[in-house]
């Protein structure tokens, strides 16, 4: 019979092996010792299969331990038949009857941090095992005393469901018959001194509860997505990328219902279509895994791998996703592997060591959020961040990963003052555990998903960060344009009558522009925490707020990048971006605000249908400046090339409020220039100051050192795009 030590240690859910104490045990050829714990049982008898009773077990202890000889030879199935009262009972699968669950190979791959799908072995999975239908648990928690699995299948009780450890690579495991899809549950775990600690939900949880509840929620894996072989090419660097930014919780509200959200099959019907209509190309949506804040807008996520419960479950939310897909709109998802909160529920001191996270604060705190960092030292945590990157592209589908806050990962002082961080092995500031992690993590994504994009917000000039790791490359495929973006608003947000002594400010971006294959992203971050909306950055009155707004858009569509644009900067929304209300719709019953509108519809029909525009996007031979010095006059001209066979555009701006007539400038080929589209036409609330729409001939007078040069009107404060007929 087994020790009352391990009765009293099994009774206070403290025993670190409940195998070796519970389930069935040898005894001889013919019998077996099964042993049992449940609370709240007046009786246990053992049953064989077809519930035929064996033998009734003795209570060992009155809190509910049972243990007796039954009449079963080796492997044979049984189960434990509960009387709870007179009129109560049931009948019982023993977890600890069943043998190991999960196979070396994965067991070893975890261990090295090299499993490409590790969400296919951790987390809860919903499965048949020996017959029976139930659900696996498995969690990595290494230095964990014990470990245990509650949830509302077991009164949230950590006595009854304590996990088995397999020590060659530190993961719980155990199978619980009759808990499935849509049960929740969590954690419990004892720390390596045997202290209580919180209650956590799965790291590898792929469902949540809603705010502010914290379980995670059974959920079914899904299976591979479909991929069309059109997604690769509308990704890559020659085909125009058009990118809508937007926050699920705020794009849109249903205000007779209290402001609720829209659920994911809702912003199917409507987000969808809106992004198609406006000649967008990729959606882009802030970070949509499970967060336990709103006002962080997903970036402090605690569930990685579940998508967020605010707007459905993940089977919705994968049925967006096949939405955007079947309308032929790419989706992109903002990803956080930075950093993550410190809430109890989630990964700071997992197992009650730092497990996820750097012990020493001053390369495991961030100062900026008040978060942890991960330890990408240990590949178990670089395993975790790149097995969830591959879980979103490959299980949901998704194209791409716009990935944040690169930078601070990239820099060892990043917003840290001297003596508030640790040198890298080599004595510099670099994190070179991180370098590493972002070209493992492309590497894996080319190689498995190669239809799949990844962009970095990556604010320095580390160099490299889009190039291939072949070259000594990060390995992204894009990186966002910060230099562009600070460098441009701070130029339009200026007086015109000073904007002659900052021409540099515009024509600086084009001495960098093919360093890197680049975004252009006028994103969430510049209309919020007091920096106004895109059109309350604009100096002057409110028709020259417009018109400025229009001219910038026209610049941004012009100038090589792809392009990114945050919801409601579309219309001009004039009061700054506020995650818990909607966007201001009704501002587009007024024709100025339409107006923008119909700009950016017609920017991105005009930056599809242009192959000058995008084909080579991303390489030198696509742009050639016409006039960038003319700061007298603020005006900026440029050409945009594509391949051979392809018209060239010119991009012509006036970024001051004066008409400039007979403005000429030199054009690299003679021909007919017809005005493509003019921001200042009054469709887009503009003056309607356009150039002759049947075209501009050019005229055989030298200019700016070419021989054919062009005679235009430039409306104020305005981009005008003209085409080469041949």
């Amino acid at each position: 019979m087994i020790s009352a030590q391990d009765i009293e240690a099994i009774c206070l859910g403290r025993h670190p092996d409940p195998f070796s104490v519970l389930g069935c045990h040898p005894l001889s050829a013919q019998h077996r010792s099964v042993r049992c714990f449940l609370p709240g049982a007046q009786s246990v008898t053992v049953t064989d299969s077809q519930g035929q009773a064996l033998a009734a077990l003795q209570q060992r202890d009155a809190r509910g331990f049972y243990e007796g000889p039954v009449p079963l030879s080796d492997g044979q199935a049984y189960r434990l038949h509960a009387q709870w009262s007179p009129n109560d009972s049931s009948d019982i699968d023993d977890p600890y009857r069943h043998g190991l669950l999960l196979c070396e190979q994965d067991i070893w791959l975890l261990a090295e941090g090299t499993h490409l799908r590790p969400f296919e072995v951790l987390g809860a999975h919903a499965l048949q095992h020996d017959g029976l239908e139930g659900t696996r648990f498995a969690v990595w928690a290494p230095n964990a005393q014990r470990v245990s699995v509650v949830g509302n299948f077991n009164f949230w009780d950590s006595r009854r469901h304590p996990m088995r450890l397999r020590r060659e690579c530190g993961v719980w495991e155990l199978f619980i018959a009759g808990v499935g899809i849509g049960s929740a549950y969590k954690f419990d775990l004892l720390g390596p001194q045997g202290q209580s600690l919180p209650q956590h939900a799965d790291p590898y949880g792929r469902g949540a509860e809603l705010r502010p509840a914290t379980a995670s929620i059974v959920s079914a894996l899904p299976a591979p997505a479909h991929v069309d072989p059109q997604r690769g090419p509308r990704n890559a660097r020659g085909a125009p990328v058009a990118i809508y930014e937007v926050h699920p919780g705020s794009w849109r509200r249903v205000t007779e219902e209290g402001h609720r959200w829209l659920n994911w099959d809702e912003l199917a019907d409507s987000l969808v279509p809106y992004a198609l209509d406006m000649g967008f190309t990729h959606l882009e949506l802030l970070p949509i895994s499970e967060h336990p804040f709103d006002g962080s807008w997903g970036y402090q996520p605690i569930g990685l791998y579940a998508p967020t419960a605010r707007f459905g479950d993940p089977a919705a939310f994968r049925r967006f996703v096949e939405r955007c897909h079947a309308s032929g709109l790419g989706l992109i998802l903002d990803w956080v592997p930075a950093h993550f909160p410190s809430d109890a529920h989630g990964l700071a001191q997992f197992d009650g060591t730092h497990l996820y996270e750097y012990a020493d604060p001053r390369e495991g705190y961030h100062q900026d959020w008040n978060t942890l960092i991960y330890n990408l030292q240990r590949t178990e945590v670089a395993n975790f961040l790149i097995g969830n990157a591959v879980y979103w592209l490959e299980r949901f589908g998704v194209d791409g990963l716009r990935v944040d806050a690169v930078a601070s990962m990239l820099y060892r002082d990043y917003s840290r003052q001297p003596g508030q961080w640790i040198p890298n092995a080599q004595g510099g500031r670099e994190n070179l555990e991180a370098i590493h992690f972002f070209k493992r993590l492309n590497e894996v994504i080319g190689a498995q998903l190669p239809h799949a994009i990844t962009v970095a917000e990556e604010s320095t000039a580390f160099p490299g960060v889009s190039h291939p790791t072949s070259g000594g490359g990060l390995g992204f495929h894009y990186k966002w344009n910060m230099g562009w973006m600070n460098d441009t608003l701070a130029y339009m947000a200026r007086d015109p009558l000073y904007r002659q002594h900052h021409q540099n400010d515009l024509s600086f971006s084009l001495v960098y522009a093919f360093h890197e294959n680049f975004v252009l992203p006028i994103s969430h971050d510049e209309v919020v925490h007091g920096k106004g909306s895109l059109l309350t950055k604009m100096p002057g009155d409110r028709w020259q707020q417009f018109a400025n707004v229009r001219a910038l858009l026209g610049y941004m569509y012009g100038h090589p990048g792809k392009k990114l644009l945050f919801m409601g900067c579309e219309f001009a929304q004039v009061r700054e971006w506020n995650h818990a209300q909607s966007l201001d719709w009704h501002l587009l019953q007024d024709e100025r605000h339409a107006g923008i509108q119909n700009l950016v519809r017609d920017l991105n029909q005009l930056y599809r249908s242009e192959p000058a525009l995008h084909a080579l996007d991303c390489t030198a031979e696509g742009f050639e400046w016409l006039s960038h010095d003319d700061a007298q006059h603020s005006v900026l001209a440029f050409c945009r090339k594509g391949n051979n066979a392809q018209a060239p555009v010119l991009v012509v701006c006036n970024f001051t409020p004066e008409v400039r007539h007979e403005y000429r400038i030199g054009v690299p080929h003679p021909g007919r220039y017809q005005e493509l589209l003019s921001t200042d036409h009054s469709r887009y609330g503009g003056s309607g100051l356009c150039n002759p729409p049947g075209g501009i001939d050019s005229e055989a007078s030298p200019w700016q050192g070419r021989r054919q040069s062009l005679v235009l009107t430039l409306a104020p404060l305005s981009v005008h795009f003209l085409v080469l007929h041949s």
